[in-house]
């Protein structure tokens, strides 16, 4: 144990022994007192479009915001991101691509996970118009209409391009059990640092003994 000349000034300890941090001067200040003004948003056109002959600013432009598809920029400033498929990747399977309906969740049950087994998810998605920021992939899941889980994965910002991104998601283990076999219900949502959702999608699954036959 250190002396108390060794201590962290922010955190101090009760009666109980209990420990608690104390906010210093030099903690970060709520975004109420940042007083940050910030000017208009210039449109990704613009940027590329401006000093676009100094080769020394295209180059660093390139490192901040990718090699952008200059077909794929269009004057309106707000991102377009379309979510165009999702595949259960499973080794020693073929992918189970589930292609997403445009403007509706899946009919009926959309697809059969095997009991106790390794997949991962992995997405193809298309950006174009402007850069989106701070892409997160958001899934709730019920069994009988009780909450059994919730997860949330940074996909990261994307800038416009013609090709497809291709973004694949942490290996995650299916439950077994006779109790964990049966219909679930889940949300899965794509929304960027604004907040704003590209989509917000609803479906039914099934965990079985095995792989559903074809």
């Amino acid at each position: 144990m250190g002396s108390d000349s060794d201590r962290d000034p922010d955190i101090e300890s009760d009666s109980e022994g209990k420990v608690s941090r104390q906010h210093s001067q030099s903690s970060c200040p709520d975004d109420d007192e940042l007083n940050i003004h910030l000017g208009p948003k210039v449109s990704l056109k613009e940027h590329l479009e401006k000093d676009k002959d100094d080769e020394s600013l295209r180059r660093w432009k390139e490192q901040l915001i990718g090699s952008v598809d200059a077909s794929a920029v269009e004057e309106n400033q707000e991102p377009d991101v379309k979510i165009l498929s999702l595949a259960i990747v499973t080794l020693g399977r073929a992918d189970m691509l589930l292609p997403i309906p445009e403007g509706e969740n899946p009919k009926g049950l959309w697809f059969t996970l095997k009991e106790g087994s390794l997949y991962h998810l992995k997405f193809t998605i298309k950006v174009s118009n402007d850069i989106v920021c701070g892409l997160k992939y958001t899934n709730t899941v019920w069994k009988t209409g009780i909450k059994v889980d919730s997860s949330k994965e940074m996909l990261g910002t994307f800038s416009p391009q013609a090709d497809p991104y291709t973004h694949e998601m942490p290996e995650e283990t299916t439950p077994a059990g006779i109790f964990a076999r049966g219909q679930y219900t889940a949300r899965s949502k794509f929304v960027d640092d604004d907040n704003k959702c590209y989509l917000d999608i609803n479906y039914t699954f099934d965990i079985q003994k095995d792989w559903a036959k074809h």
